[in-house]
């Protein structure tokens, strides 16, 4: 489980869960990890790996999620030739792939009851039986297991077992999202731009524009990581002018007036018109103590986000606004943006 991914940021809840990690490494004992989606979890297993004693033996990888139910156990425990339809030869499991090192059990809240008491007696004894089989094997594996979910809850409403719950939890190490990683969203934004900005062959990393950076900087994140390379990446590769800053950025790529129409409930909001511009944020009305000002920053902002969508292009920028391109030339000179466009 290579990752070409590096350990980026600079925030103390992303380095307090970096030191947790090296802290747990050299442990035999089981970890779980708990984050949201893109927020590293299987980096931080593979780092929990790789600064063990077990560096240098087999560090596989399983989603538990990946699989029917019916053909988990056999994926986790392996099975004889002849145990059930289709098995036509005997196979080995993911814990026997895995002896002498890691297991990394990605998904567990997605484990069946079932799966869940052959996984506990695995962890609590050190034996795995395969399928079709009335003998067990000795196997010696650290166990690492991610979710998104919350267990504890899920225990307590039965639909996971508090015993192999206590038997996992040696450590849990929980990742902080993006959104409350202070600094760091320009930090990772920059390292994604200069690196595809090199796959593309730029000749030098024009940065992003000041509108840009606020963006990504108030964006939530709900795909967190991942989500902000997709989106790094995708501007990045879209704008072709290396000599200028980066001054578009479209956070979701199915968004376009031409996407096919849904069937929509009797009630749903009407459907935004092609065309039309979307509302602008919202202004903390509570705050205004000079009108004339935040009209202007307002305004100021509305002309810079559209400019960047139309690649500086101002006739295109002009007719999307509803402006003449005069118009648009008089609220460029007046919000200083002259040198960004010509």
């Amino acid at each position: 489980m290579e990752r070409e991914n590096q350990y980026i940021g600079q925030s103390g809840a992303f380095l307090d869960a970096v030191e947790r990690t090296s802290r747990a490494a050299p442990m035999r004992r089981p970890v779980l990890v708990i984050g949201e989606r893109g927020t590293g979890k299987e980096l931080i297993a593979e780092r929990l790996h790789r600064l063990s004693t077990r560096w240098d033996e087999p560090l596989v990888t399983m989603n538990c999620a990946a699989l029917p139910e019916t053909l988990l156990e056999a994926e986790l425990f392996g099975h004889e030739a002849g145990a059930f339809t289709g098995a036509t030869k005997q196979r080995a499991g993911r814990f026997e792939e895995a002896d002498k090192g890691t297991l990394f059990l990605d998904e567990l809240g997605t484990l069946s009851m079932g799966a869940q008491e052959r996984l506990l007696r695995a962890v609590e004894y050190g034996e795995v039986t395969r399928i079709g089989s009335s003998r067990p094997i000795r196997v010696d594996v650290r166990i690492v297991a991610a979710t998104n979910e919350d267990l504890p809850a899920k225990a307590a409403r039965g639909e996971f077992r508090a015993d192999l719950l206590d038997r996992l939890s040696f450590e849990v190490i929980t990742l902080p999202p993006l959104r409350v990683r202070e600094g760091d969203i320009e930090v990772l934004a920059d390292y994604f731009g200069r690196r595809m900005g090199a796959e593309l062959g730029w000749e030098a990393w024009p940065g992003f524009a000041d509108h840009v950076a606020e963006e990504l900087e108030n964006h939530p994140w709900p795909g967190n990581v991942r989500e902000l390379r997709n989106v790094v990446e995708r501007a990045v590769y879209r704008w072709d002018d290396w000599e200028r800053p980066i001054a578009h950025v479209q956070f979701d790529p199915f968004d376009s007036p031409w996407k096919p129409a849904s069937p929509t409930p009797a009630k749903q909001a009407p459907a935004e018109v092609p065309g039309q511009q979307p509302a602008a944020p919202a202004v903390d009305f509570e705050h205004v103590d000079d009108l004339k000002a935040a009209v202007d920053e307002h305004e100021r902002a509305i002309i810079e986000h559209a400019l960047g969508k139309h690649r500086w292009n101002q006739r295109q920028t002009a007719k999307a606004l509803g402006l003449s391109y005069d118009q648009l030339r008089h609220a460029i000179k007046k919000h200083g943006l002259m040198e960004e466009t010509e």
